[in-house]
């Protein structure tokens, strides 16, 4: 087996490189780390050595840190010590060197990379794009246990607490000014001549490396700070991760570096273990499962690219569909709707774009961006459209009699995708001339920030119309996720039975904020009935109509008029937040009593889960992991527990409900 680690003397100076070959990413093993480990001693006893280079045989990457599967796979804390035990005993033997050692830094150097490089006597890096250097960990669930919470601070300070929270991954200058590297060379410098160099100065004593010493009999006060910080960005929540790196931190500065080590590595074990830790790693790999939609289209497959786009429709979805289209495309845009309408929507879109021109997230002008636009109330004008999105009201007659109209008017070769959330595709492929470029393309609001699209492949859509929907979402920088037809598709027939069960609890005397307080407490961004009221309660109302269920209290509250506090300026809620007491004698009341939250959040969980499995089971979709980034990026579902399916299976409820796990592999 090839060495990861391996060494050659150049004179009087050893040079470390490192790489596993046919990886794309250094990271650790427990190869790695016993090659390390034989590096160490073959440094150890070579004669006349004045000092050591380390430096990746990687072009992009120096080390991005640990095995995130591995650590994901860990069940008790024995083994979950002698993982984490690793870096430790090998870092210290880095630190405890006898000659000076330099880490020569060329791309990623992250989490357990950078845990490495601080354990040398001193690091420089190339000033590159692919140069990034951080602790990410608390992203993952984790915090940084290789020495990361001892090490940085004792490098910078108290500036090392906001890095290992917020979890910030910094160019190679920024990283410099802050003093967590010591030099810094450019893009086209050789990097090992240059470290080279670097470690004479050291051995001679001329380097002058900063090593500033820190106060720090005040980290309570600033901790607490940081803590106070996290629960406000989770919503009140600390996660194991970030709880586990404050608490390090805290009583880690306070002794000295080997006790501040053995705090960091017990509180690591603690959270390795969690449920949270591995369903925030399943998210990170749904991440970059989903992160590239080209790699979902056909091998050999060349998109057409649209040249013109049509949306019809300029309400709520139809204008953050253009919006979307106008920021991230050179693509022009035909709106097409009633002659009222025009004004009015694109008056709206105009003050999107100018919002988040606001926030710095537009590459364009905003007069530029609505140059490409252009509203008529004339369909006719779709003819040279290649992508025709349909925005308009669901309602199945309106739709039948746009898509004959539509039929009539683009080329055979034009693609007709409804953004419906609701209605059958198959039922509507009927009104159109050319099913085969026909599909769903459901976007979620609002379209600019939600990351997710629905592509539902209808009975006679073609594999072309999918391939060419996927361009178009890598296009938009969305994550597609591709179904078959289906009532609610993925993410909303996960979410009506949760509504309804939701409602169930009401309607049986738990009070509303209880019922959403339990999905908060979750980990949901709202909770159950405040979504209703968000999305329009009429949506899901209509919604289980056409499903064939009758839900009384959505009945009764929706025939009084109250469509939701944004659609109607009536609903479950009032502006302030607090339930509309003139909601409640609506409510249809049952036989049951108050019920305790976490009850509530076990059962409306299982409720989606339930709805998953149907999915399954009828090949709506194929993979478990489907459903799962559905409904993180499209719901908001908790990425700490990794999606509805994956903690099914952490917590044991797949198990007791099917008989086994949705992720085997």
């Amino acid at each position: 087996m090839e060495r990861i680690f391996r060494w050659k003397r150049d004179g009087d100076i050893g040079v470390v490189t490192f790489g596993a070959e046919g990886e794309a990413m250094n990271t650790w093993s427990d190869q790695a780390f016993a090659d390390f480990n034989e590096v160490v001693d073959g440094l150890d006893r070579e004669p006349g050595l004045t000092g050591a280079i380390i430096i990746s045989g990687k072009p992009d990457n120096f080390l991005a840190g640990a095995n995130l599967r591995q650590l994901s796979q860990l069940t008790d804390r024995k083994e979950a010590g002698r993982v984490i035990g690793q870096f430790h005993d090998s870092f210290d033997r880095l630190a405890s060197l006898k000659i000076p050692t330099v880490a020569a830094v060329h791309g990623y150097c992250l989490g357990g990379g950078l845990e490495f490089a601080l354990a040398a006597t001193a690091i420089i890096a190339r000033e590159a794009p692919t140069t990034l250097i951080g602790l990410p960990e608390c992203n993952v669930g984790l915090f940084p246990g290789g020495g990361g919470t001892q090490r940085l601070p004792r490098r910078i300070g108290y500036k090392a607490i906001d890095l290992i929270l917020k979890a910030d991954m910094l160019p190679a200058r920024k990283a410099l000014e802050l003093g967590i590297i010591d030099r810094l060379v450019g893009a086209e410098a050789d990097l090992l001549a240059a470290a080279g160099a670097f470690l004479k100065e050291i051995v001679s004593g001329t380097a002058q490396l900063k090593r500033p010493s820190f106060d720090f009999s005040d980290v309570d006060q600033a901790i607490e700070k940081a803590r106070q910080g996290v629960l406000a960005a989770g919503r009140g929540r600390l996660l194991p991760g970030p709880k586990g790196a404050i608490d390090s931190i805290r009583e880690g500065l306070k002794v000295g570096l080997a006790q501040g080590l053995a705090i960091e590595r017990e509180n690591f074990i603690t959270a390795v273990l969690t449920n949270e830790a591995k369903g925030s790693i399943n998210s990170f790999f749904l991440k970059s499962q989903s992160d590239k939609p080209k790699a979902m289209i056909t091998k050999g497959f060349t998109p057409r690219p649209p040249g013109k786009i049509a949306v019809l429709g300029l309400g709520t979805m139809g204008r953050g569909i253009i919006v979307d289209i106008l920021r991230n495309t050179d693509l022009s845009v035909l709106a097409v709707d009633l002659p009222e309408a025009l004004s009015s929507g694109k008056e709206g879109i105009a003050k999107i774009l100018a919002d988040l021109d606001q926030k710095k997230q537009l590459k364009q002008p905003v007069a530029l961006l609505l140059a490409r636009l252009e509203v008529t109330p004339e369909y006719e004008k779709c003819a040279p459209c290649d992508l025709v999105i349909e925005a308009v009201f669901e309602n199945l007659e309106l739709k039948e009699n746009i898509y004959r109209l539509l039929s009539g008017i683009v080329s055979p070769e034009a693609i007709l995708a409804s953004n419906t959330s609701s209605l059958s595709i198959n039922r509507m492929a009927a009104y159109v001339k050319n099913p085969e470029r026909f599909a769903g393309l459901h976007f979620f609001s609002p379209v600019w920030r939600m990351q997710l699209v629905e592509i539902v492949r209808g009975e006679g859509t073609s594999r072309d119309t999918l391939d060419n929907l996927l361009a178009f979402a890598a296009q938009l920088r969305k994550r597609p996720l591709v179904c078959k037809d289906y009532p609610g598709f993925v993410v909303n027939a996960l979410l009506f039975p949760y509504f309804v069960a939701a409602l169930e609890y009401v309607e049986a005397g738990t009070p509303i904020e209880e019922v959403d307080g339990a999905m908060l407490d979750f980990g949901m961004p709202v909770g159950p009935i405040r979504l209703i009221d968000n999305v329009g309660i009429d949506v899901p109302y209509k919604v289980l109509q056409g499903w064939g269920r009758e839900q009384r209290t959505l009945k009764q509250v929706v025939g009084s008029g109250r469509l939701g506090l944004k659609k109607s300026g009536q609903g479950f809620f009032l502006a302030d937040g607090r339930v509309d007491p003139g909601v409640l004698p609506l409510i249809e009341r049952k036989e049951g009593g108050k019920v305790a939250g976490e009850e509530i959040a076990v059962r409306l969980h299982a409720e989606m889960v339930k709805a998953g499995k149907a999915l399954l089971d009828q090949g709506i979709v194929d993979d478990a992991r489907q459903i799962d980034i559905g409904m993180i990026w499209g719901a908001g579902f908790p990425a700490d527990k990794g999606g509805p399916m994956k903690w099914a299976d952490l917590t044991g409820l797949s198990g007791s409900l099917f008989g086994g796990d949705f992720y085997r592999g």
